[in-house]
């Protein structure tokens, strides 16, 4: 074989193939959670009034708006620096400095969060009885983010997805069980929250070892000093992600009240949630593995390109499809209180895309520890988002939602293609995507035809999506990957 081919095997084909077995480990617990989420809107849209669900989904943006400051970059930093630490044999002491920083950041959100307590009531439209069970939940929930980046970082994705769906289950069914016995109202699914997650950090805490990895010693410094430095940015990107993304619930309850953040809520619900959790079955089991290659000094720019390649092959026909039949996925979905919603379908499915799509352009600046571009790409983004959605939703409603949340996530994605690290710069799949858009043509055919005919619309869309990859699959001979 050329040296070429044999780079291609070790550095694409290779490690592909140890993707897909993670993939397959992973894929329960994802697929489990989609069907979770799914299941989620339903539920509660028939459990609860379009002003409680507007609580509901407010009180979830919040605790997302606290755990992105205070905790959840503590995971990810964890993550990224694993496997240094691991082949310097100093993995107890990593970990011990991971749980000390997030026990201070717990300690300072507290007091933060109580002497600004009355900022969080008028800022963010909530109770004071609402604001603190979001700060109890905050706990867990912080705790279970970091146990399960230490799983990822180990390479546990059985363990990972027994875990997740144990919580998905614990949830919903406690949730139900509070919400039929009780007149609490969104209260109760925070309650839930707080049971099944205590529940799954005990678990966590068994399948990570991590008391077997605690040691009480002087923190070092230097890593420190290293896991800030690379965290904050990631904080500060998160932030501004929220606020293209979630800000927007409470702009709609400040300007048409909480039964319209209702309808948010559900729009986003069924798709944020859902499509990210079903395109994050490839990130979630590539990244670890990346880590491992860019720290061994492979060049994983063929590999990610070909990842990207799949995730457009699983992401754009569903999300093609959510938007073409936004009506009649609203009607089996949710409660006909929240129709409304359907404006927004199109919008925020096209947008998780992007989003989601950033996964991939962006692994450049964390490998490389230049977190800071993300930082400075995603702050931009959300600065123009703010503005839109301030100017749009008061303007358009509904329609403004959309159109300023789309808008920001085309943005955001397009400076992530632009602004390159050298030597890490996303590679192009030009054959797939040429492939991807000669399987659409066809379809967008049928899809005409099946307007015309009498059959159901739930019956339609398997039908559209089983006629595309069948397409995809037995035309795939004709487009062979690049070596490069």
């Amino acid at each position: 074989m050329s040296e070429e081919v044999n780079k291609y095997i070790k550095e694409v084909a290779l490690p592909m193939k140890a993707i897909f077995k993670d993939m397959l480990k992973y894929a329960p617990s994802k697929i489990f959670g989609l069907l979770g989420n799914i299941a989620i809107v339903p539920v509660y849209t028939n459990l609860l009034s379009p002003s409680q669900y507007g609580v509901y989904v407010i009180s979830l943006a919040v605790l997302s708006f606290l755990c992105i400051l205070f905790s959840d970059w503590i995971g990810l930093s964890g993550l990224r620096f694993f496997r240094q630490n691991q082949l310097e044999g100093i993995v107890p002491k990593y970990v011990s400095t991971l749980a000390m920083i997030l026990c201070s950041n717990l300690v300072v959100m507290f007091i933060v969060a109580l002497l600004c307590r009355q900022k969080f009531y008028e800022y963010f439209n909530i109770s004071p009885k609402i604001f603190l069970f979001v700060l109890i939940l905050i706990i867990p929930v912080a705790m279970r983010a970091l146990l399960f980046q230490i799983l990822r970082a180990q390479i546990k994705p059985g363990a990972f997805t027994v875990t997740t769906i144990i919580n998905q289950i614990l949830t919903i069914v406690i949730a139900v069980l509070i919400l039929k016995f009780t007149s609490l109202g969104a209260v109760s699914i925070l309650i839930a929250m707080a049971i099944s997650i205590t529940l799954i950090d005990v678990v966590l805490v068994f399948q990570t070892d991590i008391l077997w990895l605690l040691k009480f010693e002087k923190p070092d410094f230097n890593m420190i000093k290293t896991l800030f430095a690379y965290g904050v940015p990631i904080a500060v990107a998160a932030l501004s992600l929220w606020i293209i993304n979630q800000s927007n619930k409470f702009i709609t309850s400040h300007f048409h009240g909480l039964v319209d953040a209702g309808f948010v809520g559900v729009a986003y619900n069924l798709t944020f949630p859902i499509l990210m959790t079903l395109f994050a079955i490839i990130t979630i089991a590539a990244y670890p593995r990346l880590i491992n290659l860019y720290e061994d000094k492979t060049d994983v720019r063929p590999l990610i390109s070909k990842l990207t390649g799949y995730y457009m092959l699983i992401s754009l026909p569903v999300v093609v499809i959510m938007s073409l039949y936004a009506k009649d996925l609203i009607v089996v979905f949710a409660n006909a209180k929240y129709y409304n919603a359907f404006v927004l379908l199109p919008y925020l499915a096209f947008s998780a895309f992007f989003l989601s799509f950033t996964d991939y352009t962006t692994y450049q600046y964390h490998l490389s520890g230049k977190t800071y571009i993300l930082t400075t790409l995603k702050v931009v983004s959300a600065i123009i988002g703010l503005v839109l959605n301030i100017l749009l939703i008061k303007q358009m409603g509904l329609v403004g939602v959309g159109i300023a949340t789309l808008v920001s996530n085309i943005l955001y994605f397009i400076l992530t293609v632009v602004v390159v690290v050298p030597g890490l710069n996303w590679q192009v799949p030009y054959k797939r995507i040429f492939h991807l858009i000669l399987c659409f043509v066809p379809s967008a055919v049928l899809w005409y035809i099946l307007q015309l005919s009498p059959i159901t619309p739930i019956v339609q869309i398997y039908i559209l999506l089983s006629f595309y990859y069948l397409l995809f699959y037995f035309s795939k001979g004709i487009f062979k990957d690049e070596l490069g």
